[in-house]
């Protein structure tokens, strides 16, 4: 019996496409020609799943496709690859930053690690690993340490394609984890072959302004308190806090160039939490030299937070509209399990999705194959999205082919704009 869970978002139906693939992007087979089919109205609050996209009548790219292929072109002729951050994807996604908590230290994190390799698209290490749960150097890759995963990923990602990014919070510089990894052997191919890089953490979607948090033991808190804030006892466990980092757009500025100084042959990525100013702080990455800008928008999920900080941060869509058009590779982070979503961030200037809950959810109902046929069937989705919207290749979309519903005066403004 699996035993992880995700209230408010759609674990059922991640799970049924971790076991199924592509046959649960369509309804049930047994019910075709006894059910018809439709849209059905939406009670959803989030902006993006409001939205809705909108193929146009006149389609000039299917046309060159069709020139292109001597035939009329189908959604099986969609490209999918893309570039993330200075990596080459089979896809427009990635796995997003599980960091210490249990969740992805019980041998998840792993088994998400091995399947992200084999599809080819880049993964995220997160905050924290090697302080709680160590190196995995000296003693091996053991379970939940920070070799386990990046070893997990090399053995079985194909050449040319893919990469890891490991982040570091301000306990992980303690720990000079970026020092670690750049000079370590089994980090050796990766890095020869343009597959590492780091990622700055300046917050994250699910609570913004506050620092990694997990649970952990008495006893654990005792080893763990010349490093971290473990001052709340929540039961029979203690709340362990990291710092969440103090940042002015100059303090970023420097950061980013240290990393472009101190580790030249990796990439760097910055992660933004969705607070107001995070059109200016992208920016501000981006002229910096970071080779991508990850926005987490508050829809985004976590081993841990408050409660209340469900309705702190921006909403993704807002992020996005707020950035307009990027000024280098941006990545979107937040709720992201399906094709429309995925497409929707797309169209809004994002390079590329990332998999958090859906990746995790996928892995622990199958941990051999749950994360591959999950991203069959959204890749087979997006496939015929793009298909749908004229377009044959995942940079293509536009916001154009995004409309977002409001008072008749609104969308007279926008269909005029």
């Amino acid at each position: 019996m699996t035993a992880l869970h995700a209230s408010g978002f759609p674990a059922d139906q991640v799970r049924e496409r971790a076991r199924s693939g592509a046959a649960a992007v369509f309804p049930d087979a047994s019910s075709y020609g006894t059910s018809l089919f439709g849209d059905a109205p939406s009670f959803s609050s989030d902006v993006l799943d409001e939205a809705r996209l909108v193929p146009p009548v006149f389609v000039p790219r299917r046309l060159e496709k069709l020139i292109e292929l001597g035939r009329e072109p189908l959604y099986g002729d969609v490209s999918l690859s893309t570039s993330i951050g200075g990596f080459e994807s089979s896809l427009p996604l990635y796995l997003s930053a599980f960091g210490s908590t249990q969740v992805a230290g019980a041998g998840l994190g792993a088994a998400a690690s091995a399947q992200a390799a084999r599809l080819g698209i880049p993964m995220v290490i997160g905050e924290n690993v090697v302080p709680v749960h160590g190196h995995g150097r000296a003693g091996g890759a053991s379970a939940g340490t920070l070799l386990e995963r990046m070893r997990a990923y090399a053995d079985a990602v194909p050449d040319g394609l893919g990469g890891v990014v490991v982040q570091q919070s301000t306990e992980d510089a303690d720990a000079e984890v970026w020092n670690l990894v750049y000079s370590d052997p089994s980090a050796a191919s990766l890095l020869e072959s343009g597959r590492l890089a780091f990622e700055l953490k300046v917050g994250q979607g699910a609570k913004p302004g506050l620092g990694g948090m997990t649970l952990v033991s008495p006893a654990v808190a005792a080893s763990l308190s010349s490093q971290y804030a473990v001052d709340l006892s929540l039961g029979s466990s203690v709340l362990r806090s990291s710092s969440p980092g103090t940042f002015t757009d100059e303090i970023l500025r420097q950061q980013i160039r240290l990393m472009r100084n101190n580790f030249p042959r990796a990439g760097v990525w910055v992660k933004l939490p969705p607070g107001r100013d995070v059109a200016f702080a992208a920016s501000v990455a981006w002229a910096a030299g970071a080779s991508a800008v990850t926005v987490d928008g508050a829809e985004g999920g976590s081993g841990w937070a408050p409660l209340s900080f469900a309705s702190v941060g921006l909403p993704l869509a807002e992020c996005l509209s707020r950035i307009g058009v990027p000024a280098g590779c941006l990545l979107a982070s937040g709720r992201m399990w399906e094709g429309t979503r995925v497409a929707k961030v797309l169209a809004l200037g994002a390079r590329a999705a990332g998999l958090g809950r859906a990746a995790l959810l996928a892995v622990d109902t199958d941990p051999a194959s749950g994360l591959l046929r999950f991203v069959e069937a959204l890749a087979l989705e997006l496939r015929m999205l793009l298909s749908a919207l004229g377009q044959y290749r995942a940079d293509a979309l536009t916001p154009e082919d995004v409309w977002f519903p409001g008072t008749p005066d609104r969308v007279r403004e926008q269909v005029l704009s």
